[in-house]
């Protein structure tokens, strides 16, 4: 059981150690770094929604006698829906003086891809307490430190924007940090439920995917055409180039 607590909170630490970049930010740098970091998360969470959260999504539902179209069509609306109606609720509840719009539902984006994330690491290392099989120690952690490694991103692109938004580095890490922490509470909970719990990540993932999609679709690329157009989209395509690789070296 101690492995087993030891490698859900991996993922964990690559968030925290990603957030802690803004404690080395130098005020120089500005707004336009925040920029450049928003467009290359675009492409981050575009090639993440696709090849770590859709398409494992679908072929965990092929091999489990179910129907892929359907829980990929339908968590992914699910997910576009939960973030268009809190989109608008939260436009409704802005005040004057808060953070930006778009950096607290790039916020809730990461927070909510990083659930099944979490439940993905529970569930191979519920495998592995269940008794032998075909999920090794090895195989659990080396799955654990992949993620580990693509969240490495995910908690600077919280913590640097907030911070060039005004928040003070303590602050803008520790939300960055906090952005992370819904990953080990995911993982242990699927752990203790994995009878329950493993049958549904298939949907929590495609969920997840819609509401990254959502994120990275009228959130980041609107900012991105409009005032970056062209070395913003070069960022936004290296975003998913390098997302894209690391997952096929990692996964």
């Amino acid at each position: 059981m101690g492995e087993a607590i030891k490698g859900l909170l991996v993922p964990f630490i690559g968030t925290s150690l990603g957030a802690a970049a803004v404690l080395f930010w130098k005020n120089g740098a500005g707004k336009r770094v925040a920029g450049f970091l928003s467009d290359a998360a675009a492409g981050i969470m575009a090639a993440a929604a696709v090849f770590s959260l859709l398409l494992p999504a679908m072929e965990q539902t092929e091999a489990a006698g179910g129907m892929p179209w359907l829980s990929a069509c339908a968590g992914f609306a699910l997910g576009v829906g939960f973030l268009a109606l809190w989109d608008r609720f939260s436009q409704r509840s802005a005040r004057r003086g808060a953070v930006a719009h778009s950096t607290r539902m790039l916020v809730l984006s990461v927070c909510l891809h990083n659930i099944p994330e979490g439940m993905a690491v529970g569930a191979a290392y519920a495998a592995l307490l269940s008794g032998p099989g075909t999920v090794t120690a090895m195989s659990a952690f080396a799955l654990s430190l992949g993620i580990a490694l693509q969240n490495l991103p995910e908690g600077a692109i919280i913590s640097l924007p907030l911070h060039a938004a005004g928040v003070g580095r303590g602050r803008a890490f520790l939300y960055g940090v906090l952005s992370g922490a819904s990953e080990p509470v995911a993982g242990a909970l699927t752990v203790l439920l994995a009878r329950f719990a493993v049958p549904a990540l298939p949907w929590l993932l495609c969920f997840a995917a819609g509401a990254m999609a959502y994120v990275t679709g009228f959130e980041l690329l609107p900012d991105t055409l409009r005032e970056r157009p062209l070395f913003g989209t070069l960022l936004v395509l290296f975003g998913f180039a390098l997302m894209t690789g690391m997952d096929v070296l990692l996964g």
